[in-house]
Formats: structure tokens, sequence, C-alpha cells
């Protein structure tokens, strides 16, 4: 999975990236202001979404529209997902209360994620790719491994087997020894009465279980394992995030299903975990303009990806 040493000597520093391709000072700071009313604008969307989603498949009601829209919120929970790493970066507003309540009460306890603990796992994540402290080794680990195997783990996500014991394991936080484990998931179950009571309130509390909880467990399992293996997957530790962390070319398809909100421009990410995830294509049309991203290294699409994870 690797990339031939041939392919990663292209590359020399420029006006606007330094010899680790960071951006340089003067457009580090330009790439790095956080545009607060886009992603304002971005939280806002994913609310609009999600509810138009609910709303369209009870108004038209039939079997297709369901199935479709079971998908499309596997999806929404993927939209959460990415607003609220944006938040743990500190990169969804300038202002620090307003970034971390929204990333805990607006995005990550809606969808299951304790926002603190996963911020505090995620930056060990930034500091060391694939190092001792690593929190997702388990998702990426071993690539590439036998279509069989990959097939197996997608049929266990699929099914809602891997996604019902994770939620287990957060039932059980809520009884952790740990102040900080025991308050997060506390504070997500708080949060899922509340959301209940909404669908409720519409009148469809069976919802809450078939467009909620559901797609949480099975669809957006899929895409976080699909998502995951296509950022790191069988690459190892190096300074050279060309090594740690995979490149795919965005197509429309994927950006909308699998990596909303420029999530799928990983690379430009671990380049620089500063950079608002708004200002990632910019951050990586200049790493290919210098040679440091190459047709090479980067995979023209995610099955591409895909098949050479799966020919173990």
């Amino acid at each position: 999975m690797l990339p031939e040493p041939s392919a990663l000597t292209g590359f020399a520093p420029t006006e606007r990236l330094t010899a680790d391709a960071r951006p340089a000072p003067g457009w580090r700071e330009e790439l790095r202001r956080i545009p607060n009313v886009r992603n304002g604008f971005s939280v806002a969307s994913v609310y609009v979404q999600t509810l138009g989603v609910i709303a369209l498949a009870v108004w038209l009601n039939n079997p297709i529209t369901w199935v479709l829209a079971f998908i499309l919120m596997g999806r929404a929970h993927a939209q959460f997902a990415a607003l609220m790493h944006e938040a743990a970066h500190r990169l969804l507003f300038r202002n620090r209360r307003l970034n971390d309540w929204t990333g805990r009460w607006l995005l990550g306890f809606p969808s299951f994620t304790p926002t603190d603990l996963y911020r505090r796992g995620h930056m060990a994540h930034h500091r060391e790719e694939f190092g001792p402290n690593e929190p997702d080794i388990p998702l990426y680990r071993g690539y590439p491994i036998a279509k069989s195997s990959l097939r197996r783990k997608l049929v266990r996500d699929g099914t809602g087997q891997t996604g019902w014991k994770l939620f287990r394991g957060l039932l059980r936080a809520t009884r952790s020894k740990d102040d900080a484990v025991r308050s997060q998931a506390r504070r997500i179950f708080v949060v899922q009465v509340v959301v209940l009571g909404l669908f409720f309130l519409a009148g469809h509390p069976w919802l809450y279980l078939f467009l909620w909880f559901l797609p949480y467990i099975t669809v957006w399992r899929v895409i976080n394992r699909l998502r995951s293996i296509a950022e790191h997957g069988g690459m190892q530790a190096s300074k050279d995030r060309r090594v740690t962390t995979h490149s795919v070319r965005q197509h429309p398809v994927a950006r909308f299903l699998m990596v909303p909100n420029y999530i799928g421009w990983h690379l430009a990410h671990h380049v620089d975990p500063g950079v608002p995830m708004s200002r990632l294509p910019v951050l990586h049309a200049e790493l290919r303009q210098a040679g440091y991203v190459t047709d090479a290294i980067e995979y023209p699409t995610y099955p591409a990806l895909w098949r050479k994870l799966s020919s173990g």
C-alpha cells in the first residue's frame, strides 16, 4: 500500500510551502482563517437536510422513499461527524466557547459521540499517526486484507453488529468510574431523550428508531469503515504524510454520500491540521502544483483504493 520511494522525490519547497509541505507563515495565516458565517450555515444546513429527509419520507410514504431515507440518514450521521471533527480541532468557530458548545450539544451528542473524549484521542492521532496512543488503529491496521475479510467486516457493520457493540459500550460508560467518561455518556443520552421527544411531538416516535438509531448502527458504520481505511489503511508511521495518509481524488458522489464537508481531502488535513475544512481543497491544489501530490500516489477513485485494500 505504501507509495514507491521514487514517487516521493518530485517535491521542492516553494514560496507557499515549506520543506515538509506545510503552508509557509504568510500564506498559513490566510489559510487558517476560520470562516464563522460559512461554518454557521454548514451546521444549519445539516439540520435542514436531516429534517428534510425525514419530512419527505413521511410525506411520500412509499417503500423506495423509506429505503432511500434510511441510507441518507446514515449520510446525515457522516455530516454530523464531519462537523464535529471540525469542532474538535477548534476550527468551526473562532469563539472557543461557541465552537465547543456547538461541537458537543448540536453535533457530537445528537450523533452519539462524546466530543471531548473524541478530541483527546483524535489529537493523539495527529501527534503521531500509527503511534502508541493511536485511537483508530483497529479500523485500519493489517491492510491489505483478503476480499473475503473486508466483506465480513462490512457485513458486521451493515447488519448492526459493530454499531450495537459500540452502543453497549456507550451504555456502560454511563456508569464509568471516570468522571469525564461518565459525564459525556450521560449527556449523550439526555440529548437522545430530547431527540426522541421531538419525534413524539411530531407524531412519529417510531421514526427515532428507524431513521436515527438504526442508520447510526448500520449505514454510518459502513461509511465510517470505508472512509477510515481510505484514509490510512495499509500505511505506516513516518514524518512524510504521504506515507501515513492516502490521497484520493474527490468526485461528487463520494463527497455527497461518504466524505461530506471537505473531509475527503485528508492528506491536506494531515499536512496542516490547523487549516479549516473549506480551505483544504486550496491547500491540496497547491500540494499538487508543487509536486508533493502526484498521480503516482493519488488514487483516482475510492473504489480503486478499496480494491487495493482488499487485495491481500
